[in-house]
């Protein structure tokens, strides 16, 4: 049996295996991940009818983010219905690696996250016309061009997970939800730009 290649500290799983790395950045157990740290255990059944997934590609994927310790068996049910649950709220991963193969797969699994976030986004925009100007005016896409050093830069990280600490109890205690709270995906980028001067949107 393989060991999960990850380490557990503070609710976050940190992957530095390059089998790991690369077996998380399938779009579908990604998709999985979210979905069991959204909304709890899940059966196989339960996940292929909020994924469009069959319910084999469900089983399967989530028994290869088990073998890498994403996700877990959860009290109760047998076969494909017995409930999955995701193992830490957060995944990690190297931003800088000396060793080729993690590097490679660290970057190789940065892309997938993006392509996701590319998806969620557009998913969004498209369906925005059916929402309530309150949430449409409360939307926020922007950027901002800053001159900071690295400890700068991650200073600046830290100040804003200190921001979103007082929300972040509200995803697994629903008696936290204020009345007309909605689940937000927050997504940030915070990245050197090239040489070459590029123009912002």
């Amino acid at each position: 049996m393989t060991e999960p290649s990850v380490s557990r500290h503070d609710s976050t799983i940190h992957l530095t295996d390059p089998r790991a790395l690369r077996a998380y950045a399938h779009p579908t157990r990604m998709a999985l991940v979210g979905l069991l740290r959204r909304e709890g255990p899940l059966t196989a059944t339960r996940a292929a009818e909020l994924t469009g997934e069959s319910v084999a590609s469900c089983s399967y994927h989530l028994r290869m983010l088990a073998k890498y310790g994403l996700v877990e068996t959860a009290e109760g049910g047998q076969g494909r219905e017995k409930p999955w649950r995701a193992t830490a709220r957060f995944t990690n991963w190297p931003n800088f690696s000396e060793d080729p193969a993690v590097a490679e797969a660290s970057d190789a699994l940065s892309l997938a996250v993006v392509e996701r976030y590319f998806e969620l986004m557009t998913a969004r925009l498209e369906a925005r016309q059916s929402d309530t100007r309150e949430w449409r005016e409360a939307e926020q896409l922007s950027d901002v061009l800053l001159y900071l050093t690295a400890a700068e830069l991650t200073e600046l990280g830290e100040r804003m997970n200190e921001l979103l600490e007082p929300y972040a109890d509200r995803l697994a205690d629903p008696d936290r939800r204020p009345d007309g709270a909605r689940l937000i995906t927050l997504i940030r980028a915070a990245l050197p730009s090239s040489t070459r001067t590029v123009e912002q949107p």
